[in-house]
């Protein structure tokens, strides 16, 4: 076994290990692990099986194979960048509508004593 496959192999398995603890400990929220697990799995198949590797690398037109690896990596964490923007973004409008909510209530809360201190 080459240096590079030992060190895919343990790259993609400490991944997939580190999101499993993560899950685990309850620091990371199964629904936004999907994409870090695929990840993980597609980088472990590939790195494990040098054919496949070699046959996605010549269909993609990559001349050094485990560069595929790396492609994929990129493409995966540009996913997850993705992923996380669309979350934010919603937290963020919600967020605001909260805030905007939470000035009525002040508002309101302001106006009532105000009324009882008059009676």
């Amino acid at each position: 076994m080459d240096i590079v496959k030992v060190m895919a192999v343990t790259g993609s398995g400490s991944l997939l290990f580190v999101v499993f603890e993560l899950i685990r400990r309850g620091r990371l929220k199964e629904r936004y692990s999907l994409l870090w697990l695929a990840a993980g799995v597609v980088l472990l198949i590939l790195s494990l099986s040098r054919e496949l590797l070699e046959y996605v690398a010549r269909l993609t037109g990559i001349f050094y194979p485990p560069s595929l690896l790396f492609l994929v990596a990129f493409v995966f964490l540009l996913l997850i960048t993705l992923h996380f923007s669309a979350v934010i973004s919603g937290l963020s409008e919600k967020n605001k509508i909260l805030a905007q909510e939470l000035g009525l209530l002040k508002q309101a809360l302001e106006d009532i004593r105000n009324e009882y201190k008059r009676s």
